[in-house]
């Protein structure tokens, strides 16, 4: 029997298959036919799925298909492995609640003051999203209630597992609903985490789509280097490809620092993520990254999850992977939404081991390029944008369409030179043109953005 793509044919409200239609989700993805009926039907679920695949709104349809407003309890919990994949998750699932009237979504992750989410479950919420962590802390506290959780999805469970959250991950989940459905989405399958589930799960249903990237949309090359050649080699393939944005992987977080250093050294935008940073400084780097004031961003596999660029013009792989699933995972970021994709892979001699895999597993010869026939473009790899911090946010009441006004009025900007603008609780981060950022940062230090002055700096 032909599996059905048409949200149309699900079994779901019509105030939710036209909400759906107005999202533009007309036809499903392949985890999304695989993974939807299964959840309709009630039944556990592990669903396999590539970064970019559309799991989010599948395991947002199952929540909300069951969703009663009228009981303000917290019905739903998704638990995320980073602070990052927990707001894009509850962005996604505000969006999809549109059609259903009155439903709370709060989001409790650490790196913000407990006090408010203390504040917000006292008034009830229907589906919470959040991290291991800071889940565990309202637990602990009683300030959180997850009896009547009807619905529990591990979102990314291999990478949290990765991280060190599976004794966290146990007392979440013994705090929930024996009664409840819960749901496994993971990009990489890996003996531990069946081990895992099979503490967390009832009989569930199985699904794993193809986690192979379309040949055509991806185009992936790999490079021979020495261990020396290195991080020499990846400056020089920045600057023959000029990648308007690439992330550049790395196995271990002194290689991110050392990479980042020498690509800044070369006058390449470039920024370090990984595990030692504090959640502000991540927070902070993840803004450049998005708004396009950083070029590169030099990561580990644990200290990317959960960043979501929607055109990323390039990967790098430093080390390549001896996973071949985290390879695929890795290059996925690349290629999405129908645009192409660059994926670059290094490898020394000892590691083309590595390589035979990628290629068994992808069911094609891997194509060698030569470092030495590389053209170097003479055009540097700056960032076309300068962000600027201000020292007021959501608790002055300050909204984005505020500091537009401010900068395309007083300030005197052209709205094709302000980019994006990101209002947190204490601080807004808004793009500026590179040519025109430090004009822009002299005049609106001094500028009136409702009624106040506001300190302005720019981030370097």
């Amino acid at each position: 029997m032909t599996q059905s793509t048409q949200f149309s044919e699900l079994a779901l409200s019509p105030a939710m298959l036209d909400n759906l239609t107005s999202l533009n989700y007309l036809e499903m993805t392949a985890i999304q036919a695989a993974s939807i009926p299964v959840m309709l039907e009630q039944r556990d679920l592990i669903a396999q799925a590539k970064t970019g695949s559309g799991k989010t709104a599948a395991f947002g349809i199952g929540i909300l298909s069951k969703l009663n407003p009228s009981y303000f309890a917290t019905q739903a919990l998704v638990i995320c492995p980073t602070r990052e994949l927990a707001d894009q998750v509850s962005n996604e699932l505000r969006r999809l609640a549109r059609a259903i009237p009155n439903v709370k979504i709060l989001t409790l992750c650490g790196g913000t003051a407990m006090r408010p989410q203390i504040a917000s479950l006292e008034h009830g919420a229907h589906i919470v999203v959040g991290t291991p962590g800071r889940l565990l802390d309202h637990i602990g506290r009683a300030s959180i209630n997850l009896a009547a959780v009807q619905t529990l999805v591990l979102d990314e469970a291999d990478r949290m597992v990765d991280m060190g959250f599976y004794e966290d991950m146990l007392g979440i989940v013994a705090a929930c609903s024996p009664r409840r459905q819960t749901l496994l989405f993971s990009a990489t399958y890996a003996e531990d985490i069946r081990k895992v589930s099979e503490k967390f799960l009832r009989d569930p249903i199985e699904v794993k789509v193809d986690s192979q990237h379309a040949e055509l949309q991806i185009e992936q090359l790999f490079f021979e280097v020495s261990a020396e050649q290195r991080n020499t080699a990846v400056a020089q393939l920045l600057f023959h490809y000029q990648p308007t944005s690439c992330i550049a992987f790395c196995n271990t977080k002194i290689h991110c620092r050392e990479l980042a250093e020498e690509l800044q050294y070369q006058g390449i935008t470039a920024l370090a993520l990984h595990g030692d940073l504090e959640q502000r400084d991540r927070d902070e780097i993840l803004v450049l990254f998005a708004n396009q004031s950083c070029s590169v961003l030099v990561a580990t596999d644990v200290a990317a999850r959960g960043i979501d660029i929607q055109s990323l013009g390039a990967v790098i792989n430093v080390d390549v992977s001896k996973d071949t699933e985290v390879h695929i995972h890795r290059i996925g970021r690349t290629g999405r939404a129908g645009a192409k994709g660059l994926a670059i892979s290094l490898a020394a001699p000892n590691e083309k081991k590595w390589v035979r895999l990628i290629e068994e597993y992808q069911n094609q010869a891997a194509v060698w390029g030569n470092l030495c026939s590389l053209e170097t473009h003479t055009k540097n790899l700056q960032a076309p944008m300068i962000t600027l911090c201000i020292s007021g946010g959501k608790k002055d009441k300050l909204r984005p369409g505020d500091l537009l006004g401010a900068l395309t009025g007083e300030v005197g900007l052209s709205k094709d030179q302000v980019g994006k603008i990101n209002v947190f609780e204490f601080q807004t981060y808004v793009a500026i043109k590179r040519s025109v950022a430090q004009m822009t940062l002299n005049k609106l230090s001094s500028c009136n953005i409702k009624g106040r002055l506001f300190r302005v700096r720019e981030i370097t």
